[in-house]
């Protein structure tokens, strides 16, 4: 079946979620960003979800109304709701290694060598999720993230 190409434009966007919460792991003073000046070019896309992340509860606000009126209405094609879904599941992951890396690894290795690495490599495997999946949506085919794909079939089937 053929992907209308409003879908397939619609689908990458909601991938600038976990992208919105992936550039704070490159931010910091051995951030990738900062290694990589031109990679800065790359926050601008996800700047309003960082904007709406700002007001209180704008995120979790964010991510129901994600899930309630996007994956869970069986009116919005399946197209768009794969895509969203696995973005969400994306950026749970991202959140539980956010306070992984705040509660177990700030304390013991705050600002060393290993915490920039971390960092970095969270930061380049969102970018390389946010990249691939634009490329498959564009294409009209579902990006297959392995673990996350198959735990989005089985929510929506």
């Amino acid at each position: 079946m053929e992907i209308p190409l409003w879908q397939r434009l619609f689908a990458p966007l909601v991938y600038l979620l976990p992208w919105s919460d992936a550039i704070p792991f490159g931010l910091g003073l051995d951030g990738v960003f900062n290694q990589v000046p031109l990679l800065r070019l790359l926050i601008v896309p996800a700047i309003p979800f960082m904007q709406l992340q700002r007001v209180p509860a704008g995120g979790l606000l964010l991510f129901f109304v994600l899930f309630l009126a996007v994956v869970r209405n069986p009116n919005v094609p399946y197209f768009l709701r794969f895509n969203t879904l696995q973005a969400l599941l994306t950026d749970i992951v991202l959140i539980v290694l956010s306070l992984a890396f705040r509660i177990l690894l700030q304390p013991v290795a705050g600002g060393s060598l290993l915490m920039g690495t971390l960092s970095s490599t969270i930061v380049i495997a969102v970018l390389a999720i946010l990249v691939f999946a634009l490329v498959e949506c564009l294409r009209g085919r579902e990006p297959d993230l392995p673990g996350i794909s198959q735990a989005v079939r089985m929510q929506l089937y």
